[in-house]
């Protein structure tokens, strides 16, 4: 994990993962789909809908649907400043 991903999640970025559902551009009845992951922010999800707006202005497949989830890797009681270490052997 990288010094910047860890700045993020202590502002209380977290990891959104989504699932966009979307029409092949030449075969209609055909589904596929695109895994996105990002650190966004709940509830307004502005890279999330960022990334959406985009895939709708400049990618010929129309979105069916989205599915996503969100996760804070670091919550307030789990974070605790450790000054020292006990050494088992």
């Amino acid at each position: 994990m990288s010094t910047h991903e860890t700045e993020l999640m202590l502002k209380g970025y977290g990891l959104t993962t989504a699932e966009l559902y979307y029409r092949m551009p030449d075969y209609r009845n055909v589904l596929n789909s695109f895994v996105w992951q990002e650190y966004d922010v709940a509830p307004d999800y502005p890279r999330l809908f960022k990334f959406i707006e985009f895939w709708q202005e400049k990618i010929e497949g129309p979105l069916h649907s989205v599915r996503f989830t969100h996760r804070k890797m670091i919550r307030p009681g789990e974070w605790r400043n450790v000054v020292g270490e006990f050494p088992i052997h």
